[in-house]
């Protein structure tokens, strides 16, 4: 796994870094399973407050590997729809290509991606799943499947619809047109737009990592539920992360912490 992606973990922050560097960090069989192992490890890793997902050399992640396109050019790397359908899937629904870029959402602390350079098909589809995408003025990003004659299929219509406006998803589907970090944050599908995306994105997971760790899991449970969940589920569901937060150890501890003015300590 170290040849595709490294953890870091120091103060609570897990700092994951795409190091397939000579290809741009493009998405090949090693680099999915190394993108949904370190998802599932960082699901249960002990101590893990926030993560921060980048790539290193010129970009982010330059999406599906060309080798690939290669083959499917030749005829040699069809997938059959039977495969794409009954593949063994996760319990939220997710094929193994999917997870890769699902996995983020399922982490129980927040993500981060920090992007530059390129973020195209599935590099563009794995920024999506992580809670927050800071970008550079420069980065080009884009929904490049139409380009090979496909669709996005690692859970891009998913993770797009509750980011964008349905006109906007459609046009990009259908275009595949490269759009900069700017666009990206009038659209929804960026937060921010920085000079340095990954020291931003470091220094927030820093500041999340002092915040009440079991506040912060319920938050993004709740955040995962509002795309799906009816508003009786929600409201419910609200009650309940609350109840399980008032009185509890860490909850009394930024209360007292915030009235001494000190900083808090918390327990994972």
């Amino acid at each position: 796994m170290n040849d595709r992606v490294t953890v870091d973990i120091q103060n609570g922050v897990a700092d994951v870094r795409l190091v397939r560097v000579d290809k741009m960090n493009a998405l090949d069989n090693a680099m999915f399973a190394a993108l949904v192992d370190t998802g599932e490890r960082l699901k249960t890793e002990a101590g893990v407050r926030a993560v921060v997902l980048s790539g290193e050399g010129r970009a982010f992640c330059a999406g599906l590997d060309m080798g690939n396109f290669q083959q499917m050019a030749s005829g040699s790397g069809r997938r059959s729809t039977e495969t794409l359908v009954t593949a063994k899937r996760t319990a939220g629904g997710a094929n193994h290509a999917q997870q890769a870029c699902m996995v983020w959402r399922e982490i129980p602390v927040p993500v981060i991606a920090a992007v530059h350079g390129v973020a195209f098909g599935g590099g563009f589809q794995l920024m999506l799943g992580a809670d927050m995408r800071f970008v550079t003025a420069d980065v080009k990003l884009a929904v490049l499947e139409i380009k090979w004659g496909l669709i996005p299929d690692m859970a891009g219509m998913a993770l797009m619809r509750g980011l964008v406006r349905d006109d906007i998803c459609r046009e990009l589907t259908y275009t595949g047109r490269i759009f900069g970090g700017e666009e990206a944050v009038t659209m929804g599908l960026a937060t921010r737009v920085c000079a340095d995306p990954r020291a931003e994105a470091l220094a927030l997971a820093a500041e999340i990592a002092g915040k009440n760790p079991h506040a912060i899991r319920a938050g993004k449970r709740l955040l995962n539920a509002m795309t799906d969940a009816d508003q009786a589920a929600l409201l419910l569901a609200e009650s309940q992360e609350q109840t399980a937060l008032i009185g509890s150890t860490n909850q009394v501890e930024a209360v007292t912490a915030n009235l001494q003015k000190r900083s808090p300590q918390f327990a994972d």
